[in-house]
């Protein structure tokens, strides 16, 4: 949020010290963002000085030209000007050597000696808008003869410096929605230092009502969402430009001026932090304003020229036939003020801001009304804004008020009642602060003291400190006032390390995301909230359990994820848009889903997804897919870095998946594979793409039930026998595996599958496996007779369970 240095400085009078104040808003919570100069002319008209033509002839080369003599004070110097109206004895403003000027675009440019038709030339007589000042390109610009030849320009007329501070303004903190807020918690802050200002606002006391000619009746049809409604109507106005001090003040903060009804309420705005609109008396049919809800269906043409469809929970201002304007958002375009408006009626309202912030996101719209509307105004400086804007309008556009303040307030919203006890404030804070200092500081928050007892205050909060609610808001209002830096610390410092039993789990995912990352996998981190969509996909994934948002940003984010797949596509096809074909990428994330009327359920997932190569073909390697094994690998790595080793595996009934495997050690842990074509193309994607998914939660339950054992490295060698054997193509490596582990339990250390082979020389239906088993003894070396004992005793069980044969 901008503010002008200036315009805070109408509220509290202040001598002028940037740093100062700027370190001091920033300490009270209304952190500044930056700090830049403003000036109303562009430059500051450095440069510039009166000068006095003392001579004027035309010049001999040129027949539009003319050489005059110029007297700047210190010295006389020519100057070729081509403006008609130059003339000797008149008071020009000059601009010497090496004064830079700006144009309408703010593109620099420097005036320096030069020739003009063989006669030399030392500055420039300049008209209005060479100077910035105007927009007359007639002539040179005249000044008044009493001014004395040297005079800086920039003493002659009104230049505007003042200072724009970007302020970062918090959410809660909508009090300081305005110039108005923004001083009052600097006032409250200088105090602190004994040194309480006054606080100066702009009177109202000249309002007065001239004749009543021109009423409007006002019905408010849901006082829920407009609990408040003014409006008075202004008749005979003109619509022109704002003058210059109104301009100015807008631009310092960044807003372009538009014609002076417009600015005024921009201007009131932005003061106040009271949102106003004004409507061309003309357009309101019936001379009647309705505040309610319309149709839905019904269609809206804003100010952007833009047709809006609305929805039938969008409040609307309307007159007695059609909508007129979105309710604390929004103007529409027939409605507003032109340059032919002469009556205007002139709204002020406070609106609920949740109903303002749900139109504002359904139709994407985000203005400064809004802005304010949404995050909750002030419900008792409506009349008084309205006034304000009112005699300014009529200052600036002239006028008659030609009808009384129609003021609707059928729930008033009441202060905050607030009991706050001494020895909480003490507590909380950690310092005793005297109590007469809590109450001054309270004071100049516009927290009012209702009674004082031994042990705390009766507070009246006031109802635009929405945020200020309970004791303990009121302390940080307290602390942020008297200042953090005033609190001390301890030279002593207490702390207690206890052991806990507990699993850690935010541990644990550091451990597994390191292992991923040293193989070569990046973490991601997708939205939780995703597009209904998906969800229509697959049968497995059914909208009946669906989470859905009841204010939702877009249709795109309308839900929470029930799976962290389609997160996981939506970054591959990112990136393999962007050229990067190669991807290895994970994510720890929930999944949210509804099986009974509100009944909610959140699961923890690990999912890894992969595409593309594993690395780039090189002089000295083949390039290797990321293929099916290749996964399986890095989320076995994944569970036995758990300490997870007991898996089975079985085909996996993941929809998504075309083929694959889930794993198990007592439930379901994990399920991989290859993810469907149909799915991939939903998402744009032609690669193979390779996903697992890990059960979280079921991970750890079992890591709490796994009980870690540490061996010594084994001092006695260990020996490798292999085993060529045929058999049915049906039969898989892991049943081979299984039957061998449970044959030789004691010293069968590991088995491993080293070629496979199916074609010649085979019998029709059958395969050749060549397995390595690793056997070992941790308390003796091994004899012949043992290992070939061991051995005899696989094979058979081989051969009997699953009819392998010996090749």
């Amino acid at each position: 949020m901008k503010v002008s240095y200036n315009w805070i400085r109408q509220f509290i009078n202040v001598p002028e010290s940037i740093e100062e104040h700027t370190a001091l808003l920033t300490s009270l919570g209304l952190e500044v963002e930056g700090v830049e100069k403003f000036e109303s002319i562009k430059g500051g008209l450095q440069g510039i000085v009166v000068g006095h033509v003392t001579e004027c002839v035309p010049h001999p080369n040129a027949d539009k030209l003319k050489l005059t003599q110029v007297n700047l004070g210190a010295q006389t110097v020519q100057i070729v000007c081509g403006a008609p109206n130059v003339a000797a004895g008149q008071k020009v403003p000059v601009a010497t050597i090496g004064t830079t000027l700006y144009t309408e675009d703010g593109e620099a440019w420097k005036i320096k000696k030069g020739k003009i038709r063989g006669e030399e030339s030392h500055g420039m007589i300049c008209a209005e808008d060479e100077l910035g000042i105007g927009t007359s390109h007639d002539g040179i610009m005249m000044l008044d003869d009493s001014l004395e030849p040297g005079t800086l320009f920039s003493e002659v007329i009104n230049l505007e410096n003042d200072h724009t501070i970007e302020i970062g303004l918090t959410p809660n903190r909508s009090d300081a929605m305005s110039h108005l807020g923004v001083a009052r918690d600097l006032r409250a802050g200088l105090a602190i230092d004994g040194n309480l200002l006054e606080f100066i606002t702009p009177s109202v006391s000249s309002f007065y009502v001239d004749n009543r000619t021109h009423r409007v009746a006002i019905e408010v049809e849901n006082t829920q969402l407009a609990p408040r409604y003014c409006g008075v109507t202004i008749s005979g106005i003109t619509i022109k430009e704002s003058p210059e001090w109104i301009k100015n003040r807008l631009k310092t903060i960044g807003i372009t001026p538009k014609n002076n009804v417009v600015d005024v309420t921009n201007y009131v705005m932005h003061e106040l932090g009271q949102p106003l609109h004004a409507f061309d008396l003309n357009h309101i049919e019936g001379k009647k304003i309705v505040v309610k809800t319309v149709a839905a269906g019904t269609v809206f043409k804003a100010l952007d020229e833009v047709d809006y469809t609305l929805h039938e929970d969008d409040l609307m201002i309307c007159d007695a036939v059609k909508p007129l304007c979105m309710a604390g958002v929004y103007g529409g375009f027939n409605s507003g003020v032109k340059n032919e408006t002469t009556s205007i009626f002139l709204e002020s309202a406070y609106f609920n801001p949740v109903s303002v912030r749900k139109t504002a996101k359904r139709h994407g719209l985000n203005t400064d009304a809004s802005f304010r509307f949404e995050r909750g105004i002030d419900p008792n400086i409506t009349e008084y804004a309205l006034k304000r804007a009112a005699l300014l309008i009529q200052e600036t556009a002239g006028g008659e008020i030609t009808s009384d303040i129609t003021d609707l307030y059928s729930q008033k919203i009441e202060d905050q009642q607030v009991f706050l006890p001494y020895a909480k404030v003490n507590s909380l804070i950690g310092q005793d602060i005297p109590k007469e200092e809590i109450k001054s500081i309270l004071r100049t928050l516009d927290i009012n003291v209702n009674n004082v007892t031994e042990t705390g205050l009766g507070l009246t909060i006031p109802a635009y400190r929405n945020d200020v609610t309970r004791p303990v808001d009121v302390i940080e209002e307290i602390l942020r006032v008297y200042g953090y830096d005033r609190i001390g610390t301890s030279d002593k410092l207490n702390a207690s390390i206890a052991q806990s039993s507990r699993l850690d789990n935010h541990k644990l995912q550091n451990l597994v995301g390191q292992q991923l990352a040293g193989q070569g996998f990046y973490e991601m981190m997708a939205n939780s909230l995703t597009s209904d969509k998906y969800h229509t996909l697959t049968e497995q994934i059914s909208p009946k359990n669906e989470v859905r948002m009841l204010n939702p940003l877009s249709s795109d984010l309308s839900v929470m994820r029930q799976s962290l797949i389609y997160g996981a596509l939506e970054a591959v096809a990112h990136n393999l848009n962007r050229k990067q074909d190669n991807l290895r990428l994970f994510e720890f994330g929930n999944t949210y889903h509804q099986y009974q009327e509100r009944q909610f359920t959140e699961q923890k997932h690990l999912s890894i997804i992969t595409t593309g190569a594993i690395h780039e073909q090189s002089w000295n390697s083949a390039q290797r897919t990321a293929d099916f094994f290749y996964l399986k690998g890095a989320v076995i790595a994944v569970l036995k870095r758990l300490g997870i080793s007991v898996i089975s595996e079985k085909p996996t009934k993941m929809e998504f998946l075309s083929e694959g495997i889930s794993l198990n050690s007592g439930a379901k842990i994990a399920d991989l594979g290859v993810v469907k074509k149909k799915l991939c193309k939903k998402f744009d994607i032609e690669a193979t793409v390779h996903y697992a998914n890990i059960y979280w939660d079921e991970v750890l339950k079992l890591v709490q039930k796994e009980r870690k054992t540490v061996t010594d490295i084994p001092k006695f060698p260990a020996v490798k026998r292999d085993l060529a054997l045929l058999v049915n193509e049906t039969i898989s490596f892991r049943e081979l595996h299984d039957i061998a582990v449970q044959t030789e339990k004691k010293i069968l250390q590991e088995v491993q599958l080293f070629d496979v082979y199916e074609g010649k020389n085979l019998p029709q239906g059958k395969k050749s496996y060549a397995l390595s088993f690793l056997l070992q003894d941790a308390s003796k070396t091994l004899t012949d007779k043992q290992i070939d004992k061991s051995m005899n005793k696989i094979q058979q069980q081989l051969e009997k369970q699953l009819g392998a044969e010996l090749r």
